[in-house]
């Protein structure tokens, strides 16, 4: 491993190449018709070119000398027209066979990568929210896009390109080798230093181009990160700040790929010096034969045209060189997201939580992101049905980490939490989400309409259901006011609509889901008094028969709670009703008053 990314994001690891390209295979297994029909037409080109370059012999010899030595001989003249017409037919052709392979490779190509790029989504779903919390959302944003438009780029430009120069080697070689065993021995001679070349290049290649490509995430993370956070940047000033770190990962992109496209550059040169240098022994060879009668003008013609077209096809591969290790370098950095875990894994075999009351339990609860580092320590909480408990202390103190063990988004390293006595463990994920309606403080609006941001929470609810639940979230009377009601398109990020009506949206959503366990992480933050207000009656309404968690910044809005938790360094040091807390006169007491402000 040799080194570290954003996020303790590992870098430029070994990887298995002949593994890699054999996983590409199986996709491309999908389209064995359509593979077939390129290979088929590849063949016919190969045919068709090798066959114009043999026509150049029999057009030579038996018409242009002749021609040359009996210039009024029209027979000579009309038999060049006839073959110059062959020639010209055998040329479209070969044009018609590449056009036809060439369009179908490009058809299999972009299926391919449609099923790699689904996949790929796909597993990012059943990804758990650790691997999320530990990899920049920009980087898994690359290799969905980026290094899959690489293989796709690779398979529409290479593949037929390494089937069309292997069998135009082979067929060159062979004519070759009738035409002249002399002539071939020279060419052959050459191949293995081509090889060999192109060998060496490809081991140091390679690697340059996983840098490359790993370089160029970090740059699409940064992008996406700090353009996001543009108010931040201009509310302190830190623009300058902000393009000094853009510039140095910048220059580390520029660097890498210019190392990768600097080491693939030096094959082209040096195979068409080598090329030359056998075309140049080629014809000082064949003069010589042509001087003592051993072959033609035009045998000489066809094995020059042929010398070229030997080396042609290991030139046309080592053109796409740098396209081949960056589709490779590409597919393995998708086969890492596809090999990881997937959260619901340990689902199988396990039944749903079915129809619950609401009882909940959290028992002698241990947890830490890191495991020698524990964040929370010996919690002991129990919610009855339809209780509302209120948590409340220091950023940091595991608030929010409770609810992310209820909602299992991550298992407790030592403890239980129960819900009407069943370890949530023993149940499915999914069906312990259904149960469960969460609202955080930073709401998640789609680039949908309003009806579909809301229904997202129930996708085969009914227009009258979801208008309901948007009157019971304070929510339709904006809702109708907007250009095109519920029709109207939310822009990214709800940019066209205010903060606290899409936590309204939120709000209606959950109570669409109808969930019997509630989550509310701070709903009210971030909003102004009158906001808060509809907000707060919306809650109320969420509330009602159900068992409740509210993580609350503002202490008023959680005084009739049935018991508010004081979470200070990963423990319950207070547990009580209001009243109760108020009375001893400890932290909660404390906050309330704004003595203790600093912990809210």
């Amino acid at each position: 491993m040799a080194g570290k990314g954003p996020m303790n994001v590992s870098l430029d690891r070994a990887k298995d190449s002949k593994g890699t390209i054999k996983r590409l295979m199986k996709y491309l297994e999908n389209h064995k018709k359509g593979f077939v029909i390129v290979v088929i037409f590849i063949i016919l080109y190969v045919l068709a070119n090798l066959a114009t370059s043999i026509l150049l012999q029999p057009i030579i010899d038996q018409y242009i000398v002749p021609m040359i030595q009996n210039p009024g001989e029209s027979s000579y003249i009309w038999g060049f027209i006839r073959m110059l017409g062959v020639y010209i037919g055998v040329t479209i052709c070969a044009a018609l066979f590449s056009y036809i392979q060439s369009k179908t490779m490009l058809n299999i190509a972009q299926q391919t990568v449609k099923d790699m790029r689904k996949d790929l989504f796909d597993k990012i779903q059943k990804l758990p929210i650790k691997y999320f919390d530990t990899h920049p959302h920009g980087e898994l944003m690359s290799r969905i896009v980026n290094d899959i438009d690489n293989i796709s780029i690779a398979l529409n430009t290479s593949v037929n390109q390494i089937i069309s120069g292997a069998l135009t080697l082979i067929g060159t070689l062979i004519a070759m080798i009738v035409i002249s065993p002399t002539l071939a021995i020279i060419s052959i001679l050459s191949l293995p230093i081509m090889l060999l070349i192109v060998s060496k290049i490809a081991k140091v290649n390679k690697k340059q181009f996983k840098k490359g490509q790993q370089a160029l995430a970090e740059v699409n993370g940064y992008i996406e990160e700090y353009v996001s956070g543009q108010k931040v940047i201009k509310a302190f000033n830190r623009e300058e700040k902000v393009k000094e770190d853009f510039d140095t990962r910048n220059l580390k992109l520029r660097k890498e790929g210019f190392l990768a496209q600097a080491i693939a550059g030096i094959v082209m040169p040096l195979m068409g010096g080598l090329s030359n240098v056998v075309t140049a022994i080629t014809a000082m060879v064949s003069g010589i034969l042509a001087v003592k009668g051993v072959i033609s003008v035009g045998t000489i013609a066809l094995y020059t045209k042929f010398s070229k077209e030997f080396s042609r096809p290991i030139t046309e591969i080592t053109n796409q060189f740098n396209v081949i290790q960056s589709g490779i370098a590409g597919a393995e950095r998708c086969f890492e997201i596809l090999d990881e875990e997937v959260e619901f894994k340990e689902n199988i075999g396990k039944p749903d939580i079915g129809k619950i009351k609401g009882h909940v339990e959290l028992k002698n609860v241990y947890f830490g992101y890191d495991e020698n580092k524990m964040i929370l320590k010996d919690i002991n909480v129990e919610a009855k049905p339809g209780q509302t408990i209120a948590i409340v202390g220091p950023t940091g103190a595991g608030k929010t980490t409770m609810m992310n063990l209820l909602m299992r988004f991550y298992d407790v390293n030592k403890g239980q939490i129960l819900i009407d006595g069943k370890d949530i463990r023993d149940v499915s994920k999914e069906s312990l989400r259904n149960a469960i309606g969460i609202v955080l403080q930073d709401t998640v609006m789609f680039h949908e309409t309003v009806r579909e941001n809301i229904r997202f929470g129930k996708l085969d609810s009914t227009e009258e259901e979801i208008i309901q639940a948007a009157k019971l979230a304070n929510a339709h009377s904006f809702i109708k006011r907007l250009p095109h009601g519920y029709d109207t398109i939310l822009s990214e990020d709800a940019g066209n609509i205010s903060k606290g009506q899409a936590q309204l949206l939120n709000i209606a959503r959950v109570i669409l889901n109808n969930p019997q366990i509630l989550v509310l992480d701070e709903a009210t933050s971030n909003v102004d008094t009158r906001m808060e207000l509809k907000i707060q009656e919306a809650i109320q309404e969420l509330l009602k028969g159900r068992t409740s968690f509210v993580i609350a910044h503002r202490l008023s809005t959680i005084v009739n709670a049935d018991i508010i938790l004081v979470v200070n360094d990963g423990r319950i040091v207070e547990k009580g009703s209001h009243i109760e807390l108020m009375n001893q006169k400890g932290i909660y007491y404390r906050m309330y008053t704004g003595i203790f402000e600093e912990v809210s």
